[in-house]
């Protein structure tokens, strides 16, 4: 069997926050079977490098077109597929969040056996949704609730379940505590410090931490993450000032080094309003973290209430403050969750099982488009 060739397309790696993950998948993948290349719209992001230190085709093209005026669609897609034909990709798998279909065509044009792609958040609205569904060889789905909510019925021979997974060597257990943020910030070694990882945005529930801390006497709350967004970091300093938290907030802005920040924390909190497969909550957990998290989809599957974790209402301050305080008071409790955390994710969210995944997500494609080829043949 010749060796399958595969582009993997994502906007950039400037702002696109999935771009990591899919580098991971990339990076594993079984090169007897697989040639991977990657396509951005945007050059000039950190991990442009990554992809060039793996020496495999790196380009930078538009992979997508307006879909409207329909009348010149066609012509607009054959010209957008030419910079891909010559590269005669078997495979596109797409890691663009939004509902685009017209790569799927690009894809066609280009010679593509098959577009496939990743959904990775939880909006379903309007038809291009489930014209770019129609339109694709095969779905990655990162949570069940997906399933059940969006891909019944039509889409069901398409889909397939496939979570993120966490390379559990660099998150670990007992990583050195090489930030030395305590240190820096003044916080002795028993006062409580909780973590929260992600982008300072509505969607993630910052406020929502906040104001459950606030409640909880000498906690201290980090959150790593971009502070692009000038007007909702504004308002979470103003809510933080308000509920009496003040300078025990610490907004660190994007930390590279993730595993070491987890170090020096006691519980880690997802209060986030929706999530695909939250790679946060996962990394928090493959180091051995207490994790709290909102019942919403993505997180349920992932933290098992009790055992690996703590689930809380979504948008419940008060919930969310009794269970930190729970959390932090009961010594026994966090060392049960600690242990669970880790063990969940050995079991179920590692990367070397997401890769395999994928592998034999791409594998079933082709063989069922092959066996539709051969049906109309």
């Amino acid at each position: 069997m010749s060796v399958i060739r595969i582009l993997y397309t994502i906007p950039n790696f400037i702002t696109a926050g999935s771009g990591g993950a899919m580098l991971e998948i990339v990076r594993r993948l079984d090169r007897n079977v697989f040639a991977p290349a990657v396509c951005v719209s945007r050059k000039g992001g950190k991990l442009d490098r990554m992809v060039e230190e793996m020496g495999i085709p790196f380009l930078e093209a538009a992979f997508q077109v307006p879909a409207k005026p329909y009348v010149t669609l066609p012509v607009r897609v054959w010209r957008a597929a030419a910079p891909f034909r010559s590269f005669q990709f078997d495979l596109w798998h797409s890691f663009h969040y939004g509902d685009d279909y017209t790569e799927a065509l690009i894809a066609k044009a280009a010679g593509a056996r098959a577009w496939v792609y990743t959904k990775k958040n939880m909006n379903w609205r309007g038809r291009a949704w489930k014209v770019r569904s129609l339109l694709a060889g095969g779905i990655a789905a990162q949570n069940t609730r997906m399933l059940e909510e969006f891909f019944g019925g039509l889409w069901q021979k398409k889909i397939t379940l496939i979570p993120r997974g966490v390379d559990t060597e660099k998150f670990a257990p007992g990583v050195a505590r090489r930030l030395r943020l305590r240190e820096r910030f003044g916080i002795a070694a028993d006062e409580p410090v909780a973590v929260a990882v992600g982008h300072v945005l509505p969607v993630k529930g910052h406020e929502l931490l906040v104001r459950a801390a606030a409640g909880v006497p000498g906690l201290h709350v980090w959150i790593a993450g971009g502070l692009e967004d000038a007007a909702c970091v504004e308002r979470l300093r103003a809510v933080a000032a308000e509920a009496g938290l003040g300078e025990r907030l610490r907004l660190l802005g994007k930390v590279d080094d993730i595993a070491a920040l987890h170090a020096e924390a006691d519980v880690f909190v997802h209060p986030g309003r929706q999530e695909g497969c939250p790679v946060a909550l996962l990394e928090a957990m493959a180091c051995g973290k207490a994790c709290i998290g909102t019942r919403i989809a993505g997180t349920e599957d992932v933290i098992e209430d009790g055992r690996s974790g703590v689930l809380v209402e979504p948008l419940n301050a008060e919930a969310l403050r009794e269970a930190v305080r729970r959390v932090l008071a009961d010594r026994g409790l966090r060392a049960r969750l600690e242990e669970g955390a880790r063990r969940r994710i050995l079991e179920g969210y590692t990367i070397e099982r997401e890769v395999k995944q994928h592998e034999e997500f791409y594998l079933r494609v082709l063989q069922r488009h092959s066996g539709q080829e051969e049906e109309l043949a």
